[in-house]
């Protein structure tokens, strides 16, 4: 029985039970090899096209508003008041701790890691390989120096890798400064983390609130849905998000996926929970994660939208490449 976490050492709290983190009075994230196996042996995997071709965008070195460029999966480049922040970083070819196997990009990064303006800020969700990329990471310290915010033990993964790392660590609901004039607030999510088999749910998993000069801006993380109440929370602590980067792929089959992915569906859900004002939809189209198609989120997002008589203008579907501005109210 393990009774050390390898990366946080803290006191036993309502979602941390001294050595694994939890999301409380929610379905339980964990699957073991059969549901694996059933999962797999289904065979119900659509097949998705070997390259999606992409237009990669040229980003302004500073932009006094807010504008975001997709760069794939839930890796952004966010730019609000003259600040440039990466959100999940990954321009490795697979989202896999080897380089010879794992889920291999569709499409090509957004942003060409040499066009990047200077990045002041990363931000990490939590440390699954399609979210913490350690070589991306190396190659943002080498390139630019950035600040690093994160959740409570994903610190000493980067470290390890990155000693030099300029990390700040928060535990849900707190608040780090960024600098600039800028803040993120860590909010909770349906989630789960690890690197290897034997680290499973020892460093947290988060969103990120940010307030910055121009507006508000929530990157969601990985996150289900669960009973909602968490969207509420958010809604009630926080300002509502001029923006919000919501997950809408990685989510069938449903009975494995629903604790740890939301659907489409639920995206538009969490969209009118946390009352934002525009959203872009993050998490699908770049590896093939899951079961469904490639253009299936996209697709059920649009019938999610007009269900809930929702513009569709109002929730976007990302595409790497695009280039989306907060016009504001």
């Amino acid at each position: 029985m393990v009774t050390r976490n390898r990366y946080y050492a803290g006191p036993p709290s309502d979602h941390f039970d001294g050595v694994r983190f939890f999301n409380p009075d929610q379905p339980a994230t964990d699957r073991g090899l059969r549901d694996m196996l059933r999962w797999k042996l289904a065979g119900a995997a659509q097949r998705w096209p070997a390259m999606v071709p992409v237009t990669p965008a040229v980003p302004a070195a500073r932009v006094p508003g807010i504008r975001v460029t997709m760069v794939g999966h839930a890796s952004l480049l966010i730019q609000a008041a003259g600040v440039n922040i990466l959100t999940d970083p990954v321009w490795s070819q697979r989202a896999s701790p080897f380089r010879f196997a794992g889920p291999r990009r569709v499409t090509a990064p957004g942003i060409a890691f040499a066009d990047l303006p200077p990045i002041d800020v990363v931000l990490l969700s939590h440390c699954h390989y399609d979210h913490m990329d350690v070589a991306t990471l190396r190659r943002l310290q080498a390139a630019h120096a950035p600040l690093m915010a994160m959740p409570l033990g994903n610190d000493a993964i980067v470290r390890a890798a990155i000693p030099d790392a300029r990390c700040i660590v928060g535990d849900w609901w707190d608040r780090l400064d960024l600098g600039g004039g800028i803040s993120t607030t860590l909010t909770p999510a349906h989630h789960w983390a690890n690197r290897w088999p034997s680290d499973v749910r020892m460093a947290l998993w988060a969103g990120h609130h940010l307030t910055t000069p121009a507006g508000t801006i929530w990157f969601a993380g990985d996150t289900g849905y669960g009973d909602g109440r968490l969207f509420a929370d958010i809604r009630a602590r926080l300002v509502a998000p001029d923006m919000a980067l919501i997950p809408i792929g990685a989510y069938e089959p449903r009975w494995f996926m629903a604790a740890q992915h939301v659907d489409p569906a639920e995206a538009v859900r969490i969209f009118r929970d946390v009352a934002a004002k525009q959203a872009l939809g993050i998490h699908w189209g770049t590896f093939q994660l899951t079961d469904e198609a490639r253009e299936a989120p996209r697709l059920a997002l649009a019938t999610a939208l007009s269900a809930a008589g929702i513009p569709p203008r109002r929730f976007v579907a990302a595409h790497p490449g695009g280039v989306y501005d907060w016009a504001g109210d």
